[in-house]
């Protein structure tokens, strides 16, 4: 989410989000077992088998959606084409979410002092520590009820139920006299923080064209970094007026009634619907969104992979045990612990310190510049997304962290001018950064609900959040303790250690989504479906 969709501070502040510097068994993403002990992972690879291939041959042969939108070339010329139009306002209103998500990341970030000053808990770093936190316990306990929230009221209800606590919270958080009233405010806004950064990006993976799908979701990062930047620029006068904090607090409650407002003219997923046995509705909704020539080929897949009775909206958790659900858990699972463990919250916090090395004082003006590369990098994303696909930028990501870890490294701990030391520990956090920003941030959230089934989606995101969640959390308790107790060098090093390992991780087990339907890929991961009578 996101940033990645993690809860990052760029200042000090007491305990914040940070990162483990290692998993405890490398191992066991190094090292493949054998196919006959784990066939699941094997299977993770979707590649379309024989029984299939009949099955799949419509899906695969047919014309892109959005055809009606797309301008034709003329003298040779290629004309951009509009087919990402229609679904852009919905997907829009949608994260506007993850703008929330941004900007109460970093609404903590200066004015916890001021806060702790007037409610008279200055100086107490665990009780500052709890204030930022908090919001990670009410998010986890989002993440886990997300899925059964959207199966009972789809999508569009969901999201205006859920801005309830987001604006409760940030009211009660402004009006807060004591610190039990900004503990409350804060967890009811990671109470619907981590509804919704479960709900948006399973949102756009259902309600956006599939040659589109990968640019839309990258909407998601960029929603959270634009609303990071906000969260900056607005704190700036709690630098002079120590009550402005209540002002930034009840300005994060604007957001949420543009969601509420917005989502009411907004469409619901077309396949909810469909699982709801509402295919008039469906029908109307892809018609809107993707043209009326992709009406009855998007309702025939959509029954061919889930029921219209009603039925699938009453998975339960205990069928994530089951195959194939199994393996997209796992895979999302992975994915964020990697993502946690590669150093993203570490590097952002200590980002601060790097900067002020090289004479950079002002730790908003650090921020800014963080703020500033996270966007770049995120509207690379948008631009490469459904051009290079996900895995390749999944690489290449890692990749890129991987060797900016290395090269801070190397200018910590090689006999260097003190000057060219500070320079490239700057380069390394700020390419660091972007490269994260162009993959493990926006793919990461985008892959898992195209990978996952139509009947499991807002469970397996539910689930795979949940361990984003624990990670966050773990990270913020130990990156401190580990840098005071190894040092810096040590700490990157093994962020570089483990992004290398997540780039190995996505070339054997992450293949490319782009360009295929998300039934599609259903079918390919599972091959036991067969068509239903319509």
């Amino acid at each position: 989410m996101w940033v990645s969709v993690n809860t990052v501070h760029y200042q000090p502040v007491g305990p914040v989000p940070a990162i483990l510097t290692s998993l405890r068994n490398p191992n066991l993403l190094v090292s493949f077992p054998k196919p006959k002990t784990f066939r699941f992972l094997r299977l993770v690879k979707f590649k379309v088998l024989t029984a299939k291939k009949q099955q799949l041959t419509k899906l695969e042969t047919r014309k892109p959606e959005s055809e009606n939108f797309t301008v034709s070339q003329k003298n040779g010329d290629e004309v951009a084409d509009y087919g990402w139009l229609p679904a852009f306002p919905h997907v829009l209103i949608a994260s506007m979410s993850n703008f929330l998500f941004g900007y109460h990341i970093g609404v903590m970030n200066g004015p916890i002092v001021s806060i702790a000053r007037e409610l008279g808990f200055e100086g107490n770093s665990i009780l500052e520590g709890l204030v930022v936190s908090i919001f990670i316990v009410g998010a986890f306990v989002g993440s886990i009820s997300s899925g059964s929230l959207v199966d009972r009221l789809g999508f569009r209800r969901t999201f205006q139920t859920v801005t309830i606590p987001l604006i409760l919270g940030a009211i009660l958080s402004a009006q807060a006299h004591s610190l039990d009233e900004v503990l409350l405010g804060r967890f009811l806004v990671g109470l619907g923080i981590g509804v919704n950064t479960v709900l948006v990006p399973v949102y756009v993976s259902e309600v956006s064209p599939t040659k589109y799908r990968g640019s839309l979701g990258t909407l998601c990062q960029i929603g959270s970094c634009l609303g990071i930047i906000t969260s900056l620029c607005v704190g700036i006068p709690s630098d002079n007026d120590p009550h402005w904090w209540r002002t930034i607090l009840y300005i994060a409650s604007i957001p949420g009634f543009i969601i509420t407002i917005g989502m009411q003219f907004a469409v619901d997923s077309p396949r909810w619907l469909c699982k709801a046995g509402r295919l008039d509705d469906a029908k109307a909704v892809v018609n809107n969104l993707w043209g009326a020539s992709e009406v009855e080929k998007a309702i025939e897949e959509f029954q061919t992979v889930s029921k219209n009775d009603g039925s699938d909206l009453n998975s339960r958790w205990l069928e994530l045990l089951e195959e194939p659900h199994s393996r997209v858990a796992f895979l999302g699972g992975s994915l964020f612990v990697l993502q946690q463990f590669a150093g993203i919250n570490g590097v952002l916090y200590f980002s601060s310190l790097t900067f002020q090395d090289v004479g950079v004082t002002s730790g908003a003006l650090a921020s800014l510049v963080v703020g500033l590369t996270n966007l770049a990098g995120a509207l690379c994303a948008l631009y490469l997304m459904d051009k290079q696909g996900r895995q390749k930028l999944l690489i290449g990501s890692y990749l890129g962290m991987a060797v900016s870890m290395f090269l801070v490294v190397y200018a910590i701990s090689f006999p260097l001018d003190e000057q060219l030391s500070h320079n490239l520990s700057i380069l390394g956090t700020v390419l660091y950064i972007f490269t994260f920003a162009t993959g493990a941030g926006p793919v990461t959230g985008l892959i898992i609900p195209e990978l996952s089934s139509t009947r499991m989606r807002g469970k397996i995101m539910g689930f795979s959040f949940t361990v984003h969640w624990v990670c966050n959390f773990l990270v913020g308790l130990f990156f401190l303790d580990l840098v005071e107790k190894f040092g810096v060098s040590p700490v990157y090093a093994s962020f570089g250690g483990v992004s290398l390992v997540a780039a190995i991780f996505a070339n054997y087990f992450i293949v490319e989504t782009k360009g295929r339907s998300l039934e599609e890929i259903e079918m390919s991961l599972n091959p036991n479906i067969q068509a239903r009578d319509k």
